[in-house]
């Protein structure tokens, strides 16, 4: 019985931003609990290592590469169409696909003051419009069956910001910012689920938010430590702390549950 709660055999799931640093670890529940998964990155970006190792465990059967720009509606009509086609209507959504500026010492970069107004509307644009577009394009057959669960991939940031100590280490000349438009957007990803789960909440579609912490993925050691000395847990998450709080939201196990944000950072936002 609560096995089943979990099960999501015979869906189809859609990702985007399928081959980013997080894009195979939601892929990689999905397909581990029975979806078939039609996968979604732009056509200039590679296919990852980590994408690869899913394709041979779970063959292509299951797992389907589309290119398409979630800020495009003619190239996502077009996905979705495929999508259909190949599986069926989706029963899950993952709004994964985003713009993030993580620590790096590239030494490149702006100061607040002389930021471009591109810089900010780009982030915008993918991070928020982008998200509310692909869920116009993938949640409308999703209505017209009477169920789904879309789940948005928010951030720590959409509800905290920034500490500027975990990067003043860094060597940048202007110092390292993380673009004020990142945290703004994901905040207006949270606020849109809300909207968009009290509009469709009678029609059997639910819409949540994932928002993880820190996910350890090659951060300098500096910024490790910084960072885990203002963790409760001690630590930055790992892919394996996301498996769960994911399957959970795609599936049955959450049936009764939308328009909620999941924090899953080790009690960062508790402190």
């Amino acid at each position: 019985m609560m096995k089943n709660l979990f099960s999501l055999e015979g869906e189809t799931a859609v990702v985007t931003g399928a081959l980013g640093k997080l894009g195979p670890v939601w892929i990689e529940v999905l397909l581990d609990a029975g979806a078939s998964v039609f996968a979604i990155d732009l056509p200039a970006v590679p296919v990852s290592e980590p994408f690869r190792q899913l394709e041979s465990r779970y063959g292509k059967t299951h797992l389907t590469l589309s290119r398409a720009d979630v800020t495009g509606r003619e190239s996502l009509e077009s996905a979705c169409r495929t999508c259909i086609e190949r599986y069926g209507v989706p029963g899950v959504l993952v709004n994964n696909a985003g713009i993030d500026a993580p620590p790096g010492s590239n030494g490149t970069g702006h100061r607040l003051e002389q930021i471009p107004f591109e810089v900010g509307r780009e982030i915008l644009e993918v991070n928020t419009l982008g998200m509310f577009l692909t869920t116009q394009v993938f949640g409308t057959p999703m209505l017209s069956e009477g169920s789904g669960s879309i789940i948005n991939i928010g951030s720590l940031y959409a509800g905290v910001s920034p500490d500027g100590r975990f990067y003043d280490h860094i060597e940048s000349d202007p110092p390292f910012l993380k673009p004020p438009m990142y945290g703004a957007s994901k905040a207006a990803v949270i606020n849109l689920t809300r909207y968009l789960a009290t509009l469709w909440a009678g029609h059997g579609v639910r819409v949540n938010a994932l928002s993880p912490g820190g996910v350890l993925g090659g951060q300098d050691s500096s910024f490790q430590r910084k960072f885990c000395e203002r963790v409760p847990m001690g630590r930055m998450a790992v892919s394996e702390d996301l498996f769960g709080p994911l399957l959970f939201l795609a599936s049955r196990a959450s049936a009764y549950l939308t328009g909620t944000e999941l924090v899953v950072d080790g009690g960062f936002t508790a402190w």
